[in-house]
């Protein structure tokens, strides 16, 4: 059964469009005037009822061409992250905030892996490599599973949403507390966009 709801976005109605077969969907892009691109955006769900313990599969963020890889990674509360070496130098993973406890894994080589547990909520350190300064990637610390990285579009999809009324939230290093309210129907795709300025 199609049934249409409205939100306000940017001060417009957005429309959601029925979509059969999930919980509930939230869409949108998020726009930033001017930047060069849109990507590696979280937008996730602040709160949802329920307890969600980490996975018990550790996520991995791999060190690749002298990059982080994903450069950004949302994960629960509680997640253990493995951090792998698969360049031909040895690399370093530290970060200077103190909510991650400053934590420094050291130097080692290709094939090898350090592993660090993020149990502060809302924690979003920066990833650095005292090998090589120019490497840069973030984590960041939710409650819930219900988050997305932008693609370099701007352009999102959260999944498997359970019905309700949610505040969504933007995190990126220079807009840490955009939000707005989504209430997001069973089997429905709930619009929601953001405007960063």
């Amino acid at each position: 059964m199609n049934r249409r709801l409205q939100i306000l976005a940017l001060g417009v109605v957005s429309l959601l469009l029925s979509v059969p077969g999930f919980a509930g969907t939230i869409k949108g892009k998020v726009t930033i005037p001017r930047a060069r691109t849109l990507a590696d955006i979280v937008v996730y769900v602040e709160k949802a009822p329920g307890q969600f313990p980490p996975s018990k599969q550790h996520t991995i963020v791999n060190q690749k061409n002298l990059t982080f890889v994903p450069r950004i990674t949302p994960v629960v509360l509680g997640t253990t992250v493995d951090f792998l070496n698969s360049d031909q130098v040895m690399h370093n993973v530290f970060t200077p905030d103190k909510c991650a406890d400053k934590f420094n894994l050291g130097t080692w080589p290709k094939g090898e892996v350090r592993s660090f547990t993020f149990d502060k909520l809302g924690c979003s350190p920066v990833l650095l490599c005292n090998v090589h300064p120019e490497m840069e990637g973030f984590i960041v610390v939710l409650q819930n599973p219900y988050a997305a990285v932008t693609d370099k579009s701007g352009l999102y999809t959260i999944p498997n949403v359970p019905e309700g009324k949610y505040t969504i939230k933007v995190w990126n290093r220079k807009f840490l507390d955009v939000a707005q309210e989504v209430t997001v129907p069973k089997d429905v795709t709930a619009a929601c966009d953001f405007l960063l300025k």
